[in-house]
């Protein structure tokens, strides 16, 4: 089936298979083909309209791929796929809380709707280290100052870590920090539907933690299914 350049990217995590499509490009019941069998289905890089964006999650579609990025904006008369998403209890959205991809009055909004944020980076290979450009599909991508863009200035994926959009949540966006490390951990994976032995510390979940120094969120230690990874 030839769905065209770019309609949908998958990834695969713990065993759960997650698909962002653009609804209104993929053929009639392709959405609620792959719901049928497991994969969790995600809106992104999409035109949709408000309709449109009903219309697959009926379909089973639950996610939303960095709200507000790459999608319409929210209009007047074209409330478009962000107001569908905040007014739907059952869905899940990501939010860049970076202060460059989304204003934070924007981001304050969308954590007054019905449905459940939770925080992606979007980050890209500049993160973590050094280098103030890297190559990504042939184009030089430049990292200063927190953004990543393209030569033109467009903005070509986000420079913070998990860490850092947590202590966002708090700094921007007046957070507390304990919701903004349930955006981080608990709704992803209630979202990707592994809420039963990930995302929390409880008897029976994968011991993958995080040890933070609360005042600063600074990352102190990390352990990964137990055990311990020098940070």
């Amino acid at each position: 089936m030839d769905l065209g350049k770019r309609v949908y990217q998958h990834s695969e995590s713990a065993g759960v298979t997650l698909v962002t499509l653009a609804p209104e490009r993929v053929p009639d019941l392709f959405i609620r083909f792959l719901v049928s069998r497991g994969v969790r289905v995600s809106l992104g890089h999409s035109m949709a309209t408000y309709e449109q964006t009903f219309a697959a999650m009926a379909d089973g579609l639950t996610g939303f791929t960095h709200l507000f990025n790459a999608m319409p904006p929210l209009a007047a008369r074209q409330p478009g796929p962000i107001m569908a998403a905040l007014e739907s209890p059952d869905c899940w959205y990501g939010l860049i809380v970076d202060g460059i991809h989304v204003a934070p009055p924007m981001l304050r909004l969308a954590l007054e709707g019905a449905g459940t944020p939770m925080l992606v980076t979007d980050a890209m290979p500049s993160v973590g280290g050094t280098k103030g450009s890297f190559t990504l599909y042939g184009r030089e991508i430049f990292a200063q100052g927190g953004r990543v863009t393209t030569p033109d200035g467009t903005l070509a994926g986000s420079g913070i870590d998990m860490a850092s959009a947590v202590r966002n949540c708090v700094d921007l966006l007046g957070v507390s920090l304990a919701a903004a490390l349930a955006f981080a951990s608990r709704a992803p994976a209630d979202f990707l539907g592994i809420g039963d032995r990930f995302g929390r510390i409880a008897p029976g979940y994968r011991a993958d933690m995080v040890a933070l120094d609360p005042a600063g969120v600074r990352v102190l230690g990390t352990w990964l299914a137990g055990a311990y990874e020098n940070t």
